[in-house]
């Protein structure tokens, strides 16, 4: 296991992206996969500079991944503001890119690139968000 704590803005995100990256090929992934994972920790990233904290340097993101025989786990916990993702709307994936609204597109590319994804919230931790990508 390891655990590593980035400051929460946009220039973290290279970094953030390193370390996953190392993770996920140790853990034997193929390169596809090993994309797929990077792109849902840094859409989850983002959100949480941008949703949580509204804005950078407001926070930190603390970052655990744990592989196990059968699959790589991310947690990404945050100190931010309280998220539901039931409360974001589901994305218009239907209509013309040009009268689509961007909103909850994030979450949904996380769900599509991840076998789980698992969000948590305490008063007392913060936000939780859990990534977990099955070995084929």
């Amino acid at each position: 296991m390891a655990k590593k704590t980035f400051p929460g803005n946009f220039r973290s995100l290279e970094l953030i992206s390193e370390f996953i990256v190392a993770h996920a090929q140790q853990a034997g992934f193929e390169p596809k996969d090993v994309y797929a994972i990077q792109t849902a920790v840094d859409e989850a990233c983002s959100n949480i500079i941008d949703h949580a904290y509204g804005g950078e340097d407001l926070g930190n993101i603390a970052i655990k991944v744990k592989e196990t025989d059968s699959a790589l786990q991310i947690i990404l916990r945050d100190k931010g503001k309280e998220f539901d993702p039931d409360d974001v709307p589901k994305p218009d994936i239907e209509s013309p890119l040009e009268i689509r609204k961007e909103r909850g597109l994030g979450i949904f590319f996380m769900r599509k690139l991840m076998d789980q994804v698992i969000f948590e919230f305490s008063k007392e931790k913060g936000n939780k968000l859990t990534l977990i990508k099955n070995k084929r």
